[in-house]
């Protein structure tokens, strides 16, 4: 499922569709299926890839990513798609099942591509993305014993607490809501979902009725849901005004006591609430003085596993603990709406947040005035390096958390590397990006001293990561004799 994750730069559109302008050649080979005299019968299942597919190889050799396969187990398999080093193929027969394979719990799961790892239990799960990530870190010259990777995980169902649902109508006129199908733009209806909060989850057969209710359901882009503290918000993606079914949207909320807000617009999009929230949207973090309360957007970034979310802050203040010395300075970056910095500010930390966002600057900043903490919201361009090298020349923190968006932070890590700071706490949800940026800090004098892989979004491929690294002996510029 495509969620509402953290904020990224638009792509830049080529103009033109992949599709259409293959040549007949390339999309025969492309979705090839007759591959039958080119396999054994049976096929042994030798592994399972980052993207949680099994993989098997030909008897000439060739690799082959199998769907819905996991390692020791006999199939046999359909190719659907042929490239020059490596098949792709789907189970056609499950003919000796691994002992770690489980009955999904998703009714949806043959259909649906949110969740690709139901099958496999859950404590198998986490050991795969635990191994990812260190087979990533591996490949930049870090090694890490799995037995050092600590594993922050939640409940393994209704833990997501905002999704993104995608909205079709097809050439019948039917109404079509859901998430795609797996490796495609296919969307797939669904009326529940096992990894939504109750709340969320209960909302999707009445949002399909009130799709089929309105005059132009075709104007309906996507909807966005968000549970936060006590309120429900249901974001619509307005492609083109239409009064009537923005009433009727108002009158479906009212009666739901749903707070809804609109995106309207091609080009120049807006935002304006048709129903608004009581009182204000907020999310519950901990901290050392207790509970703090942040307040939120409809379209700001926010986790969406408090659970996991809730663990991640606990580990940063275990790992970093209270500050070396009184108002020891801290720069969060990538800060959003305080999500680290509240707490850590409660701990002690003279804190400078610095976030991309206007909108989430401005409310990071008065997050930290309502909870009483003395935190300098900052806006910038965190992936510039001029803004990244003047930052860290007129704010000499000691310390340094960074949970930058899936592209991650290779310029703020190149200039770390030549910096004074002490500590980084790397915050990621690509370790791919990570293991890049790491290698960075490791040749700039760094030493890797903790290692954890959140589990944030369960049943799935997808992980997240924490590591704290530490300096070893002298920062480059204290390394540089001065000759008088």
């Amino acid at each position: 499922m495509a969620g509402l994750g953290k904020r990224r730069p638009p792509r830049q559109r080529s103009g033109v569709s992949g599709l259409a302008h293959k040549r007949p050649s390339d999309t025969r080979r492309a979705y090839q299926t007759d591959t039958s005299d080119e396999l054994p019968d049976e096929l042994e299942i030798q592994g399972l890839s980052h993207d949680g597919r099994g993989i098997a190889r030909s008897p000439a050799g060739k690799t082959l990513f199998v769907e819905g396969a996991l390692p020791g187990e006999r199939v046999r398999v359909a190719v659907h798609r042929t490239r020059k080093r490596y098949d792709e193929a789907h189970l056609r027969e499950l003919i000796e099942a691994a002992p770690t394979r489980v009955t999904p719990p998703c009714p949806y799961i043959e259909r649906c591509g949110g969740c690709d790892l139901q099958h496999l239990e859950l404590d198998a799960q986490r050991r795969h993305k635990a191994v990812v990530l260190s087979e990533l870190l591996a490949r930049q010259g870090v090694e890490v014993d799995l037995e050092r990777i600590e594993v922050l995980a939640s409940d393994d169902v209704a833990y997501r607490r905002r999704a993104r649902l995608g909205v079709r109508v097809d050439a019948d006129g039917g109404i079509h809501l859901g998430f795609r199908a797996r490796r495609s733009h296919r969307l797939v209806s669904v009326e529940s979902c096992t990894v939504l909060v109750p709340e969320l989850s209960s909302l999707l057969a009445p949002l399909h009725q009130q799709l089929a209710s309105l005059e132009a359901p075709r104007q309906v882009g996507h909807l966005e849901l968000l549970a936060s503290d006590g309120q429900v918000t249901l974001v619509i993606r307005q492609l083109r005004e239409q009064p009537a079914d923005l009433a009727r949207w108002r009158a479906w909320a009212d009666e739901r006591g749903i707070a809804v807000g609109v995106l309207a617009g091609r080009e120049q999009v807006r935002f304006e609430w048709l129903v608004t929230p009581p009182r204000r949207l907020q999310v519950t973090v901990p901290s050392a003085r207790g509970p703090l309360s942040l307040g939120v957007g409809p379209s700001d970034f926010l986790q969406a596993n408090a659970q996991v979310n809730q663990r991640m802050i606990e580990t940063a203040l275990d790992w970093l603990g209270t500050p070396r010395r009184v108002d020891e300075p801290l720069l969060d970056l990538f800060a959003g709406i305080g999500n680290f910095s509240l707490p850590l500010a409660a701990s002690g930390y003279a804190v400078s947040a610095v976030e991309g966002s206007p909108e989430m600057t401005s409310r990071l900043a008065d997050n930290a005035a309502g909870a009483d903490l003395d935190v300098a919201a900052l806006q910038g361009n965190l992936h510039d390096e001029g803004q990244v090298a003047r930052l860290l020349r007129t704010h000499d923190a000691e310390v340094v958390v960074l949970d930058p968006p899936r592209e991650g932070a290779e310029a703020l890590c190149r200039a770390l590397a030549k910096s004074t700071v002490s500590r980084v706490l790397y915050i990621a949800c690509d370790p791919a990006t990570l293991s890049r940026d790491a290698a960075h800090l490791l040749q700039g004098g760094y030493c890797l001293q903790r290692v954890a892989m959140a589990d944030m979004f369960v049943h799935t491929s997808h992980l997240e990561s924490m590591v704290l690294f530490e300096r070893q002996g002298p920062s480059p510029r204290q390394g540089v004799r001065k000759d008088g």
